[in-house]
């Protein structure tokens, strides 16, 4: 098993009683709340280009123009500590995913940026992953999205994923916009 995917159930396979009880929280909250469906379902690209299926809590209204969709109430508060995307932990625990790793793209996507950004490619030779280097620095555009995540993909190991983790739960503990200012300066 590699050293990478070892950390991930290490981490994640104590932990799934807690996370397992938390997602079904929000879930009974987003059905008492917002009502069905309860999750989002979308296809995404993973490791060497493979598609797989990522599972979200949903957020958004379910207007049929999905101009008109907007965020819910609780999914505001879903998205801003990240815990919309709590159900991608089955992912991980499954392999399509990592805990660290380039967010996955949407096949149309990552063939645009892969085309338009040099080293975009790049972020399909290690797994997706639930947070990223891109995602605790706040990257902004997709230039800086393709560098921090080729960045990343050269130089993954289980030091810099537990770093990334660490800050990963201070931001979802504070929130994304307190959690920027305190973090420390990223590449």
């Amino acid at each position: 098993m590699r050293p990478l995917r070892a950390l991930d159930l290490a981490l994640l396979i104590p932990t799934l009683p807690f996370f397992a009880t938390a997602t079904a929280v929000f879930a009974a909250l987003v059905w008492l709340l917002d009502g069905r469906p309860i999750f989002f379902r979308q296809r995404r690209v993973g490791l060497r280009g493979k598609p797989f299926e990522i599972l979200k809590l949903r957020t958004m209204t379910t207007d049929a123009d999905v101009k008109a969709r907007k965020v819910t109430r609780i999914g505001k508060f879903l998205r801003q500590r990240g815990l919309d995307e709590l159900p991608q932990l089955f992912n991980v625990l499954i392999g399509d995913m990592r805990l660290v790793g380039p967010r996955p793209l949407e096949p149309q996507d990552v063939a645009r940026l892969t085309q338009k950004y040099a080293g975009f490619a790049d972020r399909l030779q290690v797994p997706p992953g639930i947070t990223g280097l891109s995602q605790v620095c706040q990257a902004q555009g997709a230039e800086v999205t393709a560098r921090l995540d080729a960045e990343y993909a050269a130089g993954a190991n289980p030091f810099w994923d537990a770093e990334l983790l660490l800050r990963t739960v201070y931001i979802n503990l504070v929130g994304k916009r307190r959690g920027a200012m305190r973090q420390k300066p990223c590449p």
